[in-house]
C-alpha cells in the first residue's frame, strides 16, 4: 500500500512550489517528462500517484485524455478543485490499477514510486494498462543533494523520510526483471539546482550533461512491448502420391472392354 499523504502532508506539498528555487527544480523535470513521454494529440494518459496534479499541469495543453489516480483523498481534493472537469480522477493504488489492459496510450509514474510498498508491481501494473510508454522519474540515490537529504532523513519523521530513492541501475534491473530486455531510455537533472534561468536550461539541454548518472531525479521511458525476432522458414511442398486407378470406375471399366 506504502504510504498515504495525509491533509497536512497534502498542504505541505502544494507550499512547496511557492520558493522559486523549487519551482525552477520542478520546472527542468516536468520538461524532462514532456520531452521523453512525447504524447501525441488525443492520446490517453494515466498520471500514477497524481498526487494534487502538479505533474498533469504541463500535460494539459498538449490535447490529451488525461486521468489521474491516487490513494490520498486529501491530495485528489485539491486536484479535482484545480482541474474541474478536464481530468478524470481515480481513488486507488498504483499496486492494484482499477483498469483494464491497454487502457492507456501512455502513463507516468512522477516522483510516485517512492512511495510505493511494492516498486515491482507498481511498475508491472502500469504495463499492464499502458500500450505504448511509460515514464518513471525517480529521485536519484547518489545525487549530492538526495544524499544530503537521506542523511537529514534518519534522524526526522517527516513525509521525506518515508521515501525510497532509487539508481539507474536498481531501476533498469527493476524494468528488466518484470519485462525482459525492453527497450528503456533514461536521463536525470537537475543537475546544478543552484543555478537558474536559461543558462540553466541551455546546461541542462546538452546531451552529456542528462547523460549524467548524479542529477537529482532519474527519468527513464520503457516500451512494454515484447521484441520478437521473425525467421523466415523455408516452405517444404510434399508432392501427391500417385495412385492406381480403382477398378470399379465408369473409365477403367471401357479400358478393360477394349
Amino acid at each position: 500500500m506504502g504510504y498515504i499523504f495525509n491533509f497536512n502532508d497534502a498542504k505541505a506539498y502544494d507550499s512547496w512550489f511557492e520558493d522559486k528555487k523549487n519551482e525552477h527544480v520542478f520546472n527542468l523535470e516536468t520538461s524532462m517528462l514532456v520531452d521523453m513521454l512525447s504524447p501525441v494529440h488525443g492520446q490517453r494518459l494515466l498520471d500514477i500517484g497524481c498526487g494534487s496534479g502538479k505533474s498533469i499541469e504541463p500535460l494539459l495543453n498538449l490535447g490529451l485524455q488525461i486521468s489521474g489516480i491516487d490513494p490520498s483523498p486529501y491530495m485528489l481534493d485539491i486536484a479535482e478543485k484545480k482541474f474541474k472537469n478536464k481530468v478524470d480522477l481515480f481513488k486507488g493504488f498504483a499496486e492494484d490499477l482499477p483498469f483494464e489492459d491497454n487502457s492507456f496510450e501512455y502513463s507516468s509514474l512522477f516522483t510516485s514510486l517512492e512511495f510505493t510498498e511494492l516498486p515491482a508491481k507498481a511498475i508491472e501494473e502500469a504495463c499492464r494498462v499502458t500500450k505504448d510508454k511509460i515514464f518513471v522519474g525517480v529521485l536519484n540515490k547518489y545525487a549530492p543533494l538526495n544524499i544530503l537529504t537521506m542523511i537529514k532523513n534518519m534522524f526526522a519523521d517527516n513525509t521525506f523520510s518515508k521515501l525510497q530513492f532509487f539508481s539507474i541501475w536498481e531501476l533498469k534491473q527493476l524494468v528488466f526483471s518484470i519485462l525482459g530486455k525492453v527497450p528503456v531510455s533514461w536521463r536525470t537533472t537537475p543537475q546544478v539546482p543552484i543555478i537558474f534561468g536559461k543558462y540553466a536550461f541551455f546546461i541542462e539541454d546538452l546531451y552529456l550533461v542528462q547523460k549524467s548518472p548524479f542529477g537529482s531525479m532519474i527519468g527513464m521511458t520503457i516500451k512494454p512491448v515484447p521484441k520478437f525476432r521473425v525467421r523466415p522458414l523455408g516452405a517444404k511442398i510434399k508432392s501427391r502420391a500417385r495412385y492406381k486407378p480403382a477398378p470399379g470406375f465408369a473409365r477403367n471399366i471401357e479400358q478393360e472392354q477394349e
